[in-house]
């Protein structure tokens, strides 16, 4: 019996993930421009000169496709989340950096019109945000867990805050994004900025 030779294993496998790569990536494309709905399956595949088969090979669907690129892009998405928070060493310029390269990330149209407009519909809004809680909403979590745990915002459950704030984001990004104003960022930041002084603890007043 032959012995598969390890060097062709290991270039199929890398031809494998090259197919998967392309075809996230132009479906990604796709996905940004034409929206779920105007998206075919067979005609990304031939964008990318692979066979409909192998399309469905790796992700058995167009739906299964669109939760890959879905994926991508919020794990992208918490990255940047976390990269403008850590170029700031006060943990309160941390959230706000955060919320900011969040509601900025907007007008990427990759995550406005995948992430935002129609990945809670095509997906189901509990999938979606399944996914949601392991990028972008994991880091505001944690930033605000550090800045109660530090007495800097109102001792309070975490959780149900953490909702609510994530959940006002993706409504003001979305906003941001369909706006065209370049002072629609500096808007939504000024209001979220009001909202989260309002759950700051007052800091003492000076001795006379």
């Amino acid at each position: 019996m032959a012995v598969p030779d390890g060097r062709a294993a290991g270039r199929r496998a890398e031809q494998r993930a090259a197919t998967r790569r392309a075809l996230l990536g132009e479906g990604r494309r796709r996905f940004a421009a034409d929206g779920y709905q105007g998206v075919v399956l067979a005609e990304v595949a031939e964008a990318v000169g692979v066979t409909k088969g192998a399309a469905y090979h790796h992700f058995e669907s167009k739906a299964g496709l669109f939760h890959a690129v879905v994926a991508e892009v919020l794990e992208e998405l918490g990255a940047r989340v976390a990269a403008a928070a850590e170029r700031e060493s006060d943990a309160w310029e941390q959230l706000r950096a955060g919320c900011r390269a969040f509601l900025g990330a907007g007008s990427d149209p990759s995550v406005r019109r995948i992430v935002l407009v129609d990945a809670p519909t095509v997906m189901g809004w509990e999938e979606w945000r399944a996914l949601d809680e392991g990028s972008s909403a994991r880091h505001l979590r944690e930033a605000l867990s550090s800045l109660v745990e530090a007495g800097v915002l109102a001792r309070q459950p975490v959780e149900p805050l953490t909702r609510m704030l994530s959940g006002a984001m993706n409504e003001a990004a979305l906003w941001v994004a369909r706006s065209g104003s370049p002072e629609a960022l500096e808007l939504a930041v000024g209001t979220l900025d009001r909202i989260l002084d309002g759950l700051r603890v007052e800091r003492p007043s000076p001795a006379p």
